[in-house]
Protein backbone atom coordinates (compact mmCIF):
# COMPACT_ATOMS: atom_id res chain seq x y z
CA UNK A 1 0.00 0.00 0.00
CA UNK A 2 1.54 3.40 -1.36
CA UNK A 3 0.81 6.11 1.41
CA UNK A 4 2.07 9.57 0.99
CA UNK A 5 2.27 12.49 2.87
CA UNK A 6 2.28 15.39 1.16
CA UNK A 7 3.91 18.37 2.65
CA UNK A 8 4.68 22.22 1.93
CA UNK A 9 3.68 25.78 1.85
CA UNK A 10 0.59 26.91 1.15
CA UNK A 11 0.99 27.41 -2.51
CA UNK A 12 3.53 24.79 -3.33
CA UNK A 13 1.43 23.15 -6.01
CA UNK A 14 -0.07 20.07 -3.13
CA UNK A 15 -3.21 19.50 -4.86
CA UNK A 16 -2.24 19.50 -8.51
CA UNK A 17 0.64 17.05 -7.40
CA UNK A 18 -1.76 14.86 -5.24
CA UNK A 19 -4.08 14.57 -8.41
CA UNK A 20 -1.21 13.64 -10.68
CA UNK A 21 -0.48 10.79 -7.86
CA UNK A 22 -3.67 9.67 -8.00
CA UNK A 23 -4.05 9.41 -12.05
CA UNK A 24 -0.78 7.34 -11.68
CA UNK A 25 -0.93 5.04 -8.89
CA UNK A 26 -4.73 4.86 -8.40
CA UNK A 27 -4.68 5.97 -4.61
CA UNK A 28 -7.40 7.57 -2.30
CA UNK A 29 -6.72 11.31 -2.02
CA UNK A 30 -6.88 13.37 1.48
CA UNK A 31 -7.57 16.98 1.00
CA UNK A 32 -7.91 18.60 4.64
CA UNK A 33 -8.33 21.84 2.87
CA UNK A 34 -11.07 19.89 0.71
CA UNK A 35 -13.00 18.20 3.77
CA UNK A 36 -12.73 21.60 5.80
CA UNK A 37 -13.88 23.55 2.91
CA UNK A 38 -16.80 21.27 2.47
CA UNK A 39 -18.05 21.63 6.16
CA UNK A 40 -17.58 24.85 6.32
CA UNK A 41 -20.02 24.93 2.75
CA UNK A 42 -22.93 22.74 4.40
CA UNK A 43 -23.34 26.02 6.71
CA UNK A 44 -23.32 23.74 10.17
CA UNK A 45 -21.82 25.16 13.33
CA UNK A 46 -18.64 23.73 13.06
CA UNK A 47 -18.40 24.60 9.68
CA UNK A 48 -19.09 28.21 11.12
CA UNK A 49 -16.67 27.92 13.75
CA UNK A 50 -14.04 26.37 10.70
CA UNK A 51 -14.82 29.14 8.43
CA UNK A 52 -14.17 31.81 11.44
CA UNK A 53 -10.37 29.90 12.00
CA UNK A 54 -8.94 29.33 8.61
CA UNK A 55 -10.57 32.82 7.44
CA UNK A 56 -7.54 34.26 9.64
CA UNK A 57 -5.30 32.19 8.01
CA UNK A 58 -4.86 29.87 10.87
CA UNK A 59 -4.75 25.69 11.97
CA UNK A 60 -7.48 24.58 12.85
CA UNK A 61 -7.11 22.64 16.22
CA UNK A 62 -5.25 19.22 15.96
CA UNK A 63 -8.29 16.95 18.05
CA UNK A 64 -10.53 18.12 15.09
CA UNK A 65 -8.10 17.12 12.64
CA UNK A 66 -7.36 13.75 14.11
CA UNK A 67 -11.03 12.75 14.37
CA UNK A 68 -11.25 13.89 10.75
CA UNK A 69 -8.46 11.70 9.58
CA UNK A 70 -9.43 9.09 11.54
CA UNK A 71 -12.42 8.43 10.12
CA UNK A 72 -11.46 8.89 6.76
CA UNK A 73 -8.69 5.51 7.42
CA UNK A 74 -11.27 3.88 9.13
CA UNK A 75 -13.76 4.43 5.82
CA UNK A 76 -11.04 3.33 3.32
CA UNK A 77 -12.38 0.32 1.13
CA UNK A 78 -10.78 -3.06 1.77
CA UNK A 79 -8.83 -2.65 -1.88
CA UNK A 80 -7.60 0.38 -1.44
CA UNK A 81 -4.18 1.06 -2.89
CA UNK A 82 -3.22 4.15 -0.86
CA UNK A 83 -3.33 7.39 0.64
CA UNK A 84 -2.48 10.82 -0.39
CA UNK A 85 -2.37 12.69 2.33
CA UNK A 86 -2.43 16.68 0.97
CA UNK A 87 -2.22 19.24 3.99
CA UNK A 88 -1.68 16.92 6.75
CA UNK A 89 -0.16 16.70 9.27
CA UNK A 90 0.43 20.72 10.32
CA UNK A 91 2.13 20.71 12.88
CA UNK A 92 4.45 17.95 15.30
CA UNK A 93 1.99 16.79 17.48
CA UNK A 94 -0.43 16.34 14.39
CA UNK A 95 2.45 14.10 12.90
CA UNK A 96 2.62 11.73 16.13
CA UNK A 97 -0.63 11.24 16.18
CA UNK A 98 -0.95 10.38 12.44
CA UNK A 99 1.90 7.91 13.18
CA UNK A 100 0.68 6.48 15.72
CA UNK A 101 -2.74 6.40 13.78
CA UNK A 102 -0.73 4.87 10.65
CA UNK A 103 0.38 1.95 12.92
CA UNK A 104 -2.84 1.27 14.97
CA UNK A 105 -3.96 0.58 11.42
CA UNK A 106 -0.43 -1.26 10.74
CA UNK A 107 0.14 1.44 7.52
CA UNK A 108 3.39 2.99 6.46
CA UNK A 109 3.67 5.76 4.81
CA UNK A 110 6.41 8.61 3.00
CA UNK A 111 6.90 12.19 3.32
CA UNK A 112 7.20 13.85 0.55
CA UNK A 113 8.01 17.61 0.86
CA UNK A 114 7.21 20.15 -2.01
CA UNK A 115 9.82 22.74 -1.62
CA UNK A 116 8.92 26.08 -3.42
CA UNK A 117 11.13 29.78 -3.21
CA UNK A 118 8.76 32.55 -1.01
CA UNK A 119 8.27 34.87 -3.45
CA UNK A 120 6.94 32.08 -6.47
CA UNK A 121 4.41 31.11 -3.67
CA UNK A 122 2.98 34.41 -3.01
CA UNK A 123 2.88 34.85 -6.62
CA UNK A 124 1.23 31.59 -7.21
CA UNK A 125 -1.10 32.09 -4.70
CA UNK A 126 -2.20 35.77 -5.73
CA UNK A 127 -2.40 34.24 -8.97
CA UNK A 128 -4.86 31.70 -7.54
CA UNK A 129 -7.27 34.14 -5.97
CA UNK A 130 -7.66 35.99 -9.05
CA UNK A 131 -8.83 32.88 -10.33
CA UNK A 132 -10.56 31.17 -7.30
CA UNK A 133 -11.94 33.65 -5.83
CA UNK A 134 -10.79 32.09 -2.44
CA UNK A 135 -11.07 34.72 0.43
CA UNK A 136 -7.51 33.19 2.00
CA UNK A 137 -5.72 34.24 -1.23
CA UNK A 138 -5.15 37.87 -0.65
CA UNK A 139 -1.73 39.45 0.66
CA UNK A 140 -2.02 40.05 4.29
CA UNK A 141 -3.66 36.52 4.72
CA UNK A 142 -0.87 34.92 2.55
CA UNK A 143 1.83 36.69 4.41
CA UNK A 144 0.27 35.15 7.89
CA UNK A 145 -0.03 31.94 6.48
CA UNK A 146 3.04 31.78 5.33
CA UNK A 147 4.21 32.93 8.64
CA UNK A 148 2.06 30.14 10.57
CA UNK A 149 3.37 27.23 8.03
CA UNK A 150 6.71 28.60 8.97
CA UNK A 151 6.38 28.01 12.80
CA UNK A 152 4.17 25.33 12.97
CA UNK A 153 4.31 23.11 9.75
CA UNK A 154 8.04 23.64 8.58
CA UNK A 155 9.18 21.33 11.72
CA UNK A 156 6.91 18.69 10.85
CA UNK A 157 9.77 17.89 7.98
CA UNK A 158 12.23 17.16 11.18
CA UNK A 159 10.02 14.85 12.86
CA UNK A 160 9.72 12.99 9.47
CA UNK A 161 13.52 13.21 8.47
CA UNK A 162 14.35 11.54 12.17
CA UNK A 163 12.06 8.97 11.07
CA UNK A 164 14.01 8.00 7.95
CA UNK A 165 10.76 8.60 5.85
CA UNK A 166 11.49 12.16 4.40
CA UNK A 167 11.84 12.82 0.80
CA UNK A 168 12.75 16.66 -0.09
CA UNK A 169 11.78 17.71 -3.76
CA UNK A 170 12.33 21.37 -5.73
CA UNK A 171 8.78 22.72 -6.55
CA UNK A 172 9.99 25.88 -8.12
CA UNK A 173 9.46 23.72 -11.41
CA UNK A 174 6.77 23.32 -13.46
CA UNK A 175 4.50 21.24 -12.33
CA UNK A 176 4.91 18.30 -14.43
CA UNK A 177 8.41 18.47 -14.41
CA UNK A 178 7.79 18.59 -10.17
CA UNK A 179 6.24 15.13 -10.84
CA UNK A 180 8.95 13.66 -12.35
CA UNK A 181 11.01 13.86 -9.62
CA UNK A 182 7.93 12.63 -6.98
CA UNK A 183 7.16 9.73 -9.69
CA UNK A 184 11.20 8.87 -8.43
CA UNK A 185 10.69 8.68 -5.41
CA UNK A 186 7.79 6.60 -5.11
CA UNK A 187 8.96 4.37 -7.82
CA UNK A 188 12.27 3.99 -5.29
CA UNK A 189 10.19 4.00 -2.36
CA UNK A 190 7.62 0.70 -3.39
CA UNK A 191 10.39 -1.50 -4.81
CA UNK A 192 11.90 -1.93 -1.27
Amino acid sequence: MLNVILCGAPGSGKGTQSQFIVEKYGVQHLSTGDVLRAEIASGSELGKKIDNIISKGNLVPDELMLGVIENYIASLPADCKGTIFDGYPRTVAQAESLTSLLEKYRMDAIMIDLLVDEQLLIQRLIDRGKVSGRADDNLNTIRHRLAVYHNQTEPVAHYYLHQGIYFPVNGNYAMPDVFIQIESIIDRETKR
